[in-house]
């Protein structure tokens, strides 16, 4: 092989089933002079065998240590920071000479950067992909996030005692389910789209003034009270925190429509942090008998006081949802939208057949946790603060 190597290794973490390429992004990196080699079994949960990659030009490699010794990048679903019960385990494969990118959660688990930069790894995090145009392409949080906020819409269905629709019928009318949306992001925006397909009178709250517009436009109500106004919104396009007073003001406002709702759909969160509290057990109390809550940022914590990651609460008759991995419901399209970002993303970086790190490009810069033994990402480092951990292998 003559190419720049490419290693895509089977996923690790409990209950994850999506891989970071599919057979049809093959031939597109292979276009761009890099050579991809899968481990065997890598595609399996996503509903794609060995040989449909060996039709499309892949190597299949039987061993994961064999793999990453001949690959110079490695692209995963979860790098080690995104897969604290197993990513360690592969610490030991590990050279200076090796790129991996996926998901890392770098700001949430800072110290997996620093083990990877003491090693000399280079890595690039997706969640860190800046929200500009010329990144579109390469954004996996919005892909994954299209795939959350539908299939949120879908659980709530199957769990509300109601139907979505309004249907009339010899047996008289039935009114439309109310469905409330909190933040109207990608996964919000899908989620109020997905429950208007379906029939429900939707509404939806977003503390972003800007996102009024995009809550109308997909044919929900915008909810609306007064909230003294705060910086919500990063430089890179990713919500801010709010302070505990601003939360409080919007609990107070969203207790009346959350409680007339049959349906309340959570999508709010803010890189690294926790998610923000804005459904207290008060506020589920107050909801009628048999309605549902889906809070699809239980993976950090919750939006609701009752949230239980994975499992499914049911109190005052309400039921409570913590899903921590919609998209691994649907693997096969969710690694079809991920590894076309993570293709697009590849692409972009190598030029002349090895991948390029320019400080003045924004993507390469917003996304470089690591490189040459260092934490080079200003946030992470920040962080780690001044310790060892700060600095790798000065």
């Amino acid at each position: 092989m003559n190419g720049l190597r490419v290693g895509v290794p089977k996923e690790t973490a409990p209950g994850e089933t999506l891989v970071a390429l599919a057979p049809s992004h093959v031939p597109l990196l292979a276009k761009a002079g890099l050579e991809v080699s899968i481990e065997s079994g890598a595609g399996e949960a996503a509903g794609f065998e060995d040989d449909a990659y060996r039709s499309k030009g892949a190597r299949v490699v039987a061993e994961r240590d064999a793999l990453f010794g001949a690959a110079q990048i490695l692209l995963q679903v979860r790098t080690p920071g995104a897969n604290p019960e197993k990513g360690r385990d592969d610490l030991a494969l590990l050279r200076p000479d090796h790129t991996v990118i996926g998901l890392a959660d770098p700001l949430g688990n800072p110290r997996a950067s620093w083990e990877l930069a003491a090693r000399g790894v280079t890595l690039l995090a997706l969640e860190l992909l800046p929200r500009i145009a010329r990144a579109q392409s390469m954004d996996v949080l919005s892909s994954l996030a299209t795939i959350v906020g539908y299939k949120a819409v879908l659980l709530a269905a199957g769990a509300l005692p109601k139907l979505f629709p309004m249907l009339t019928t010899a047996a008289g009318t039935i009114a439309p389910a109310r469905v409330l949306v909190i933040g109207a992001g990608v996964a919000g925006l899908q989620a109020i789209a997905t429950a208007r397909r379906l029939g429900a009178a939707v509404s939806a709250y977003d503390v972003r003034l800007t996102a009024k517009e995009d809550i109308r436009s997909v044919g929900a109500k915008a909810v609306e009270f007064p909230v003294e106004a705060q910086e919500v919104e990063g430089a890179s396009g990713y919500a801010r925190a709010l302070d505990e007073a601003a939360l409080e003001r919007q609990r107070e406002g969203l207790t009346p429509v959350v409680a007339a709702s049959d349906v309340v759909i959570t999508t709010a969160s803010v890189p690294g942090r926790r998610a923000p509290r804005l459904i207290t057990g008060g506020m589920v109390a107050r909801m009628s008998r048999g309605s549902v809550v889906v809070d699809a940022a239980a993976d950090r914590g919750g939006n609701c006081e009752l949230t239980r990651p994975n499992e499914t609460v049911i109190q005052w008759g309400v039921t409570v949802l913590g899903p921590t991995n919609l998209p691994g419901t649907v693997p096969t399209h969710a690694s079809q939208l991920y590894g076309r970002n993570l293709a697009n993303l590849l692409i972009h970086l190598c030029k002349d057949g090895r991948p390029r790190f320019e400080s003045d490009d924004d993507i390469v810069r917003e996304i470089l946790v690591t490189r040459d033994g260092d934490v080079a990402h200003p946030r992470v480092r920040a962080l780690l603060g001044n310790s060892e951990e700060g600095t790798a292998n000065r």
